[in-house]
């Protein structure tokens, strides 16, 4: 193959690659039109705190930390969703056991969108989590997390329909009738192993389904 011929096909690969990307922008972007900002960027109105973790609006970011000696927590929207699309945008200080909370009813009624490093079995963020049943479906693959940056999660909720995507590569796919409704919700984590943790959360949006 010629210099020139080669240059041309690279070229071509380039603009295929970018022109992908965009399509998948522009869908994710169609898909979310009309949604609402579940957090409004300025204050906690419409959501409540349980446990001992702090949570605080900082720059018009979400953040939250454990509290004294290393105490757990979590954020819950005041209203219950049922049938939803939601898109999280956030990131996080690591070590960190943290999660997007979806149709939470109770402790042992709920599904977690998970951001996390966890050892047995091995799971990444992205893990669709369910108290008493663990993980319904787990994220193999680190190389789709940004540590060090933004991350957006993708939460669809339609029956008993379950599916989640880690900045654009899907990670669960799953049906279960657990719960069909609930609150929107974040985790802090209880643990010295996790004291240094923090996550910070730019955008949370939701479109009713």
């Amino acid at each position: 193959m010629s210099r020139r011929l080669l240059a041309v096909v690279c070229v071509a690969g380039l603009v295929w690659m970018a022109g992908c990307e965009c399509c998948k922008k522009a869908s994710a972007d169609k898909e979310m039109a009309g949604a609402i900002k579940v957090f409004n960027g300025k204050d906690l109105t419409g959501w409540e705190a349980t446990g001992g973790a702090k949570w605080t609006v900082e720059n018009g970011m979400l953040v939250g930390t454990q509290g004294e000696k290393n105490a757990p927590g979590d954020l819950f929207t005041k209203a219950t969703y049922k049938n939803f699309v939601a898109s999280l945008t956030y990131r996080t200080e690591w070590p960190c056991n943290s999660g997007l909370w979806f149709r939470f009813q109770s402790p042992n009624i709920a599904y977690q969108a998970d951001i996390l490093e966890y050892k047995k079995p091995v799971a990444w963020s992205g893990t669709l989590y369910c108290p008493g049943k663990l993980f319904l479906a787990i994220n193999e693959d680190p190389t789709i997390v940004n540590r060090e940056g933004w991350n957006t999660i993708k939460v669809r909720a339609e029956g008993d329909h379950l599916q989640i995507w880690l900045n654009g590569h899907q990670t669960a796919d799953v049906h279960d009738s657990t719960t069909d409704s609930g609150k929107l919700g974040f985790q802090v984590h209880p643990g010295a192993e996790f004291g240094p943790m923090k996550i910070v959360v730019r955008e949370l949006l939701l479109k009713p389904l």
